[in-house]
């Protein structure tokens, strides 16, 4: 067992600022050097990017987030292309990985499955100034989440479809980001999912206060939405899009539907998903499907919670307490992994 963490970035302010102080505390963090040394062979071929396109393109989804990432750019002291590709969330590719999830119509759980060395181990708790709802989430790429809540109880998971017969189009991170920072709801989400491109194939999971769960299976050339409580690694309706292999995925879904009947509150599904005796939480780290967090979150209280590794109580933001200045007095959140090499920001 090896002890990992996650820092808490609480930030109130313009995207330009936030990406400016993003930056600035990038420059002394090992995050990045070990970013390319990991995307360093699959990088070459998006060096040469369309800058005039990405800024079109973001500017007609998210036009805020050009200015973070400009501000990411001056505070790391490189150029806008270098930011693009590092920040964009359009370019760099992502690798396979894991990932479940359990909802009911007041909460839901996630893990997130994948290699400790993709894992940035930054939760981010964002409030901007200039547009958009204040997040709470891991950060993915550092301008994208891996799931998350919003101001307005509005959660988003998602899970790892395919990468194969990729288009062009956003990444399951920044299109995470794009989701609770622009949608009040399930209904503004799911418009939104319908309507951008997407580059890989990914179902997205969504609740809120007001909607029973939704599940959007999203590919570069078809989105369809679908009712259910439990997802992995496999569409339901867009079968066509499914990896050959889906023996893991299918079996973590059946364990979950085999034990639901027993899950009486969100603490119970928390523990479902968090011991690995359960047979959900997965220990295969060096396959890019170990878990690294469990997630929970509660829309009609609008809070979340997150836990690294195993075994753990998840600790709990309150977002209505954080909208009062309150501040968060935890700088990291720490936890242990039953692997052979920490995250990232080691």
């Amino acid at each position: 067992m090896i002890s990992v963490h996650s820092d808490i970035i609480q930030y109130k302010g313009s995207h330009y600022n936030f990406g400016y102080m993003q930056g600035k505390q990038l420059r002394n963090s090992p995050i990045l050097a070990h970013r390319k040394k990991l995307w360093g062979p699959r990088k070459n071929r998006h060096f040469l990017i369309n800058k005039r396109a990405f800024k079109k393109i973001i500017h007609s989804f998210f036009p805020s987030m050009w200015n973070e990432i400009v501000g990411l750019a001056d505070g790391l002291k490189c150029s806008i292309e270098e930011a693009i590709i590092e920040f964009g969330g359009y370019y760099l590719e992502y690798g396979k990985s894991g990932c479940s999830i359990f909802t009911t119509e007041q909460y839901m759980v996630r893990n997130y499955d994948n290699h400790p060395e993709t894992y940035e181990g930054r939760y981010v708790i964002y409030e901007p100034t200039d547009h958009g709802y204040t997040t709470v989430g891991p950060s993915m790429q550092i301008t994208g989440r891996t799931d998350g809540m919003n101001e307005k109880g509005l959660v988003m998971g998602y899970n790892f479809i395919n990468r194969k017969k990729s288009d062009d189009g956003f990444l399951c991170n920044m299109i995470g980001r794009m989701i609770l920072e622009l949608c009040a709801d399930v209904d503004e989400a799911i418009s939104l999912l319908k309507e951008i491109p997407h580059r890989h194939s990914f179902s997205y999971v969504l609740l809120d206060p007001f909607h029973k769960p939704l599940i959007v299976e999203a590919s570069p050339r078809r989105v369809s939405v679908r009712e259910g409580s439990i997802c992995t690694n496999h569409f339901k309706h867009l079968t066509e899009e499914n990896r050959y292999r889906m023996d893991d995925s299918k079996a973590r879904e059946d364990t979950m539907n085999m034990k639901q009947k027993h899950i009486h509150d969100p603490l119970n599904a928390f523990k479902l998903l968090n011991d690995p005796n359960q047979g959900v939480f997965s220990r295969k780290y060096g396959a890019y499907a170990g878990t690294l967090h469990t997630a929970i979150y509660l829309p009609s209280e609008r809070k979340a919670g997150i836990a690294l590794g195993e075994n753990k109580y998840p600790l709990i933001f309150n977002i209505d307490e954080l909208l009062k200045q309150k501040h968060i007095r935890a700088k990291r959140i720490k936890g242990r992994i039953r692997a052979n090499m920490p995250f990232i920001n080691e």
